[in-house]
């Protein structure tokens, strides 16, 4: 009990990391001597010291013996900054507990055997789970070599998300606005259709919470997108991406280019649209493990029907509109037992609205 104990103050060091160190994982570390915290770190940047690091950097007396707590193995490869293990090794620390193991090519176990050949015992599995939920984002990109995808949208209780007319501000409650915003902060970037943008012309920017901004992706397979939206503005700051296909006017192609903007051509699906599944492994080649997907209601409904779509984060408002246009389109489903199904995670409020998150079960 009492590694579990420290093993969950690793966990709240690492999440101090949260919407900070993407690509890399969120990390934390305790060095704990005769039941003692000696030590702590976290991974506070992309391209900053690790937790280990950080963790024995803030030792203030003898550390030989101790026994260090960190939520994923540490590394023994050089990347951004050296071998993590090396730096455990030096410190003559005598144990090394792990929440778990990491699933980087590289790793996968192979600090475990450095440490043992060094004499430093090691133990791994303690609040695996937790560690691992941790860094969703992260293991999913490792294992698969795409982003993670979060499809996010605000309803009413009968399940619309705007009016016959298109018009959906404001559906959700300001505190679910600066959620949303906060959601933007923890993504490496944020996607909406075409549609959107010509409907409600967003910055999609972090405006109501601290945090990055995530690059924007634009799916407009015929490049409709005005050249004075709201999404090319900014870009040396904020970089936007369009994803089209080989059927969009060269001439506009050309003007997007020019101002700055990057384009990707990717091939067309059956309907002769962005096939979002080449870009996502697109997206994946770049370093991208995560994508916070905003709308609307038919890039919704085609990474639904995809199975693309890991987790939901739906915002509930509590308000009845009748006739309007549904956040979720035609699945082709023709009987229950088609349906798609969700495993419903954390459930709470955000001033007067429900928020709910859910993954999605993937059928094998």
């Amino acid at each position: 009990m009492l590694d579990e104990e420290y093993m969950k103050q690793a966990l709240r060091l690492a999440r101090k990391g949260l919407g900070k160190t993407s690509p890399n994982p969120m990390v934390g570390a305790l060095i704990v001597k005769d039941n003692r915290i000696i030590g702590q770190g976290y991974h506070h940047h992309y391209g900053g010291k690790h937790a280990e690091i950080n963790a024995i950097e803030n030792v203030r007396e003898d550390i030989a013996g101790a026994i260090m707590y960190v939520t994923l193995e540490p590394c023994c490869h050089y990347g951004k900054t050296p071998p993590c293990v090396d730096a455990v090794i030096r410190s003559q620390i005598g144990k090394v507990v792990i929440g778990t193991l990491d699933p980087y090519p590289e790793m996968r176990g192979k600090s475990l055997e450095i440490l043992k050949r060094h004499g430093i015992d090691t133990e791994v599995g303690v609040l695996e789970e937790e560690c691992r939920a941790l860094n969703e984002a992260y293991f999913n990109y490792m294992t698969t070599g795409v982003p993670l995808v979060t499809v996010k949208f605000a309803q009413t209780l009968d399940g619309r998300i705007a009016t016959s007319t298109g018009n959906s501000q404001w559906i959700s409650s300001p505190a679910s606005r600066r959620f949303a915003h906060r959601l933007r902060t923890i993504n490496d970037t944020v996607m909406i259709g075409v549609g959107t943008v010509l409907t409600d012309n967003p910055q999609l920017t972090v405006r109501l919470a601290r945090g990055r901004n995530p690059t924007r992706v634009i799916l407009d397979s015929r490049l409709r997108i005005p050249l004075d939206a709201k999404v090319l503005m900014n870009q040396e700051s904020v970089p936007t991406i369009i994803a089209t296909t080989s059927s969009a006017g060269s001439e506009r192609l050309s003007a997007l280019r020019q101002m700055g903007t990057e384009v990707l051509i990717i091939r067309e699906d059956e309907r002769g649209e962005v096939d979002i599944s080449h870009l996502l492994e697109m997206l994946g080649q770049r370093g991208i493990s995560s994508v916070l997907v905003e709308g609307g209601a038919e890039t919704i409904t085609s990474l639904l029907r995809l199975n693309l779509v890991d987790r939901l984060v739906v915002i509930v408002a509590p308000r009845i509109m009748g006739k309007g246009i549904e956040a979720v389109g035609e699945l082709n489903i023709d009987v229950v037992s088609q349906t798609l199904r969700l495993s419903f995670g954390k459930i709470y409020r955000r001033g007067e609205d429900l928020i709910i998150e859910a993954k999605v079960t993937k059928e094998h």
